[in-house]
C-alpha cells in the first residue's frame, strides 16, 4: 500500500502546490487614462502632465500612478469636427497614462487626475469610478476625465513686491496676467479660444475690504491680459484676478499679494 500510495500523495501535492495556485493568479489587465481640459484639448507633456492614480476602493490601496505624456491631440479633430458616437478622440500621440494590473477578481476603483500637475494654483482633482474585469482592457481612448478651469499667472506687481509710489505715474500701476487654457491651448484676439469673449477681472483688496473692481483687456501678444489700476495710499493689498468664459462657464482664478509704501 505504501508503495502505491506515496506516489499518489506526492502527486496530489504537485497539484496543490503548483497548479491550483497558478489558477487564482491576477490577470494582466491594460488601462488607458486620460485628462483633457474643459472645452480644450488634451493634458500632456508641454504643460507637465496630469497625475494619475489608480486606488482600490474598498482597501485604498494605490494599484498605479503616474504623469500623462504625450501631445494635446488633434485640433482640428477635438475642436472643430462633429463627433458622432465611438469616433475616437486621440491617436497614437496623444497624451495618456498607461498601466498593466494584475487583478484575480473584478475590482472596483477610484481613479483621479491632479492637472495640471505643474500648476498648483491652477491645479484641480477630476475622478470617477468603475469596475475593471481581469483581462478586459480598457484601451483605446480609454478613461477620459475633464479638467475644468485655467492656468492664470499673474506676472505684474509679483508676489510679496516692494513697489514705492514716488515712482508710480499718476498713482497708476500696470496689472498683467498671462491665461491659457488647462492644456496650455493659447488664448488671443478673435482665436479658437477667443480672449475677447471672455471676462477677466482684477479684484483688489487692502485690510480685507475690496477696494477696486477692473476689467483686463487681452493684448496682442496671445494670452496677456492688462489693466492700469491707480493707487491713492500705500499699505497692504491682495490682488486675485479670475477669468469666466460665459459660453462654457469655465473659471480660473491667481492671487498675489503686494505692497505699496
Amino acid at each position: 500500500m505504501k508503495s502505491i500510495s506515496s506516489p499518489v500523495n506526492f502527486i496530489s501535492f504537485l497539484i496543490l502546490f503548483f497548479i491550483i495556485p497558478n489558477l487564482v493568479q491576477g490577470q494582466a489587465t491594460k488601462v488607458i487614462v486620460r485628462a483633457k481640459a474643459k472645452d480644450a484639448k488634451f493634458i500632456g507633456t508641454s504643460v507637465g502632465g496630469a497625475f494619475i492614480k489608480i486606488k482600490d476602493f474598498d482597501t485604498g490601496e494605490l494599484l498605479a500612478s503616474g504623469l500623462t505624456k504625450g501631445s494635446t491631440g488633434n485640433t482640428g479633430l477635438l475642436m472643430r469636427q462633429e463627433h458622432n458616437r465611438y469616433t475616437q478622440l486621440s491617436d497614437d500621440q496623444t497624451a495618456k497614462f498607461e498601466a498593466s494590473l494584475d487583478i484575480e477578481e473584478p475590482t472596483f476603483v477610484t481613479i483621479e487626475a491632479h492637472a495640471p500637475y505643474t500648476k498648483k494654483q491652477a491645479r484641480v482633482v477630476a475622478s470617477t469610478q468603475l469596475w475593471l474585469i481581469p483581462g478586459k482592457d480598457i484601451t483605446g481612448d480609454g478613461i477620459i476625465l475633464e479638467i475644468p478651469g485655467f492656468i492664470i499667472d499673474i506676472l505684474s506687481p509679483r508676489t510679496h513686491q516692494f513697489i514705492d509710489k514716488s515712482n508710480l505715474t499718476e498713482g497708476q500701476l500696470k496689472i498683467s496676467a498671462n491665461v491659457v487654457m488647462m492644456c496650455g491651448c493659447t488664448i488671443s484676439k478673435g482665436g479658437l479660444w477667443n480672449g475677447s469673449e471672455m471676462e477677466v477681472s482684477a479684484i483688489i483688496k487692502k485690510n480685507d475690504k475690496i477696494v477696486q473692481k477692473l476689467p483686463l483687456q487681452i493684448n496682442n501678444i496671445p494670452n496677456l491680459f492688462e489693466v492700469n489700476a491707480t493707487f491713492a495710499e500705500p499699505g497692504n493689498y491682495e490682488l486675485l484676478i479670475y477669468a469666466y468664459d460665459p459660453k462654457t462657464n469655465n473659471t480660473g482664478v491667481d492671487k498675489v499679494n503686494f505692497i505699496i509704501e
